[in-house]
């Protein structure tokens, strides 16, 4: 990496020691400006216009990701806090398992950072129409979402069951003891 803004070594050292997300929610460092880091609608991660080849850094990096009230995304150390653009979702859902059936099925779904999530009251599947496609996300933590890659997000249609919600058919599926809405038919 270049050296451009805040001492990049500095952040580095700072999170090696982290396994897995960082407790970014309860850090209050001060706001450093900005870092050329952009994640991509498909999920990769660039800097400096150059795509991160290392998936061992951008899990570092996604480790300390987080949503502002204000919509922006940062990333956040217990001393210094920077700003990024994100295109759509940092994290995209690439693979899903599912485990049981009904009200008793648990999905569970791999990012694109290696990380697990398994949808349920705290991890809300929900779609939304975008440019008239449906655009499905799934929450990961703290006002993190991760866009569900369309193959992903056929599987989840062919696990779905038919209901009905006011006067429409409706597609719904169930994950952790939750229902969650996928769609008119």
């Amino acid at each position: 990496m270049d050296k451009t803004g805040p001492d990049q070594q500095s952040i580095l050292n700072s999170l090696a020691s982290v396994r897995g997300p960082a407790p970014v929610h309860l850090w209050n460092p001060p706001y450093c400006g900005e870092i050329d880091i952009r994640i991509a609608r498909d999920g990769r991660w660039f800097h400096n216009g150059s795509l991160i080849q290392r998936p061992r850094l951008v899990q570092l990096f996604s480790s300390v990701l987080r949503r502002e009230e204000d919509g922006s995304y940062c990333l956040v150390t217990p001393a210094e806090k920077l700003g990024i653009q994100v295109e759509d979702c940092p994290f995209v859902a690439q693979l899903l398992q599912s485990v049981g059936d009904g009200e008793t099925r648990t999905l569970t779904f791999t990012l694109n950072t290696g990380e697990h999530v398994s949808s349920g009251p705290e991890n809300a599947i929900r779609v939304e129409t975008v440019d008239a496609e449906p655009h499905p996300v799934l929450h990961v933590r703290r006002g993190l979402h991760a866009l569900i890659a369309r193959n992903v997000f056929y599987e989840l249609v062919e696990l779905a069951g038919l209901g009905t919600k006011g006067n429409a058919s409706t597609l719904f599926i169930w994950s952790g003891g939750t229902q969650f809405e996928l769609g008119k038919v």
